[in-house]
């Protein structure tokens, strides 16, 4: 049985404090202790679903179906000032001599592979799994203000679902501008069968919203400008990835990026109305890039905090009663290559509900640090497709989780 609750109804003098490998606590069993005591339980299973095909309310709801991208024509962005203010310095020169091209063949048969035994395992345990029409991303294209080649069919960083309506969002990379073509059949589906769907505004990417001056400065320098809110993408129009926000219920948190900009920001706000809460979050990261390796909630008020990423906001979560758990340090070795993120995708994990996760087979501390908080996790390597650009939660977007609108802030 699934439990719920409101965490308006929390003991507010209760502060939970943030929790470590060396702190033992079945954090399952403390929700469901604290849900008994609740007088706002709620049985999720006889909430009735949608009528839409496309449902889900935040990052850990019992998942229906899920969309899994796939590897097949995965390209090397070329080198921008945008890739640069998203990347380390050491990878530039990967993007400049393969940019247009597709990734090693090897590695992405070995991605692909990866990513179809995920697909199996989702399966096996009962979630209905669709995927992207496979797309050679390497077909060069040009517009009146760019000419650039593709990248991938990663769905999280395109697609975000909010309650019934699927968002495409307006990516801040040009090498992503036209990523939405290999999601179509499904989008249409989708909305035949009574989904909302909303495409936001596209950018021209012309050069004016990019900030050519911000590589000039050091990464100690650039961190800095992150706190005064500069960045490498400009406030000439909406731009964002829809990676960079995370649910949870009426509360929805974004940070600003190197590629999601306040106008971008603004305009998910204003689209979306009184009905939810946009909160900005920001941390400690020289080029922040989707929040999900940085903080990803896991359940009804628990988030994973990058210990090397803080939260400048996290006071917020501590008085609203959140429990702050620290990640282990990351087990993947220096010599695989990660192009274009961190090894922090190993917190980069997928809820199936609140007590199950899909978390990488290698991350052995990982798995230790799911498993004192209570939480069943299924193994399952991803260290290929880590390599093209993201972990689980990158590689799905979640169409349909069976729970309603609710508070937890």
């Amino acid at each position: 049985m699934m439990l719920r609750f409101c965490l308006r109804e929390v003991n507010m003098s209760r502060i939970i404090k943030p929790i470590s490998l060396r702190t033992s606590i079945n954090v399952s069993t403390a929700v469901r202790g604290f849900l008994r005591r609740s007088s706002t339980i709620a049985n999720v299973s006889n909430i009735p679903s949608s009528t839409s095909p496309v449902c889900s309310y935040n990052e850990w709801d019992h998942l229906e179906e899920v969309i899994v991208g796939r590897a097949e024509g995965a390209t090397v962005p070329p080198l921008t000032v945008g890739i640069k203010g998203s990347t380390v310095e050491e990878n530039w020169n990967f993007f400049s001599k393969y940019g247009g091209r597709n990734f090693p063949l090897d590695h992405v048969n070995k991605a692909r592979a990866e990513l179809d035994e995920f697909c199996s395992v989702l399966r096996r345990e009962g979630v209905t799994v669709r995927r992207p029409d496979i797309v050679d991303f390497s077909v060069k294209y040009t517009t009146p203000d760019f000419t650039s080649t593709g990248q991938v069919a990663m769905p999280r960083d395109l697609l975000i679902v909010i309650g019934d309506e699927i968002i495409e969002s307006p990516m801040g990379w040009r090498s992503r501008f036209f990523e939405y073509r290999a999601y179509r059949s499904l989008l249409k589906e989708y909305f035949n069968g009574g989904a909302k769907w909303t495409a936001a505004p596209k950018p021209q990417m012309s050069d004016e919203l990019y900030d050519e001056e911000y590589m000039k400065y050091s990464v100690e320098e650039r961190q800095k400008l992150a706190t005064q809110g500069r960045f490498v993408t400009t406030e000439f129009e909406p731009c964002f990835d829809a990676a960079d926000f995370i649910r949870a219920g009426k509360d929805i948190f974004v940070q600003r990026s190197q590629v999601t900009n306040n106008m971008g920001i603004e305009w998910m706000r204003r689209h979306l109305g009184d009905k939810y809460n946009i909160h900005v979050l920001s941390f400690d990261d020289p080029h922040p890039l989707h929040i999900d390796s940085t903080f990803n909630i896991i359940g009804p008020g628990i988030v994973l905090l990058n210990p090397i990423r803080p939260c400048n906001q996290i006071n917020m979560f501590k008085k609203a009663g959140w429990k702050i758990v620290h990640p282990p340090k990351p087990m993947m070795p220096d010599d695989h290559p990660l192009w274009l993120t961190s090894k922090w995708l190993s917190m980069n994990v997928l809820m199936l509900d609140p007590t199950r996760v899909v978390v990488d087979k290698n991350e052995k501390s990982t798995i230790e640090m799911f498993e004192k908080l209570g939480i069943k996790t299924i193994p399952v390597s991803l260290r290929f497709a880590n390599s093209l650009g993201g972990g689980f939660h990158c590689w799905t977007c979640d169409v349909r989780r069976r729970g309603k609108l609710e508070s937890y802030l």
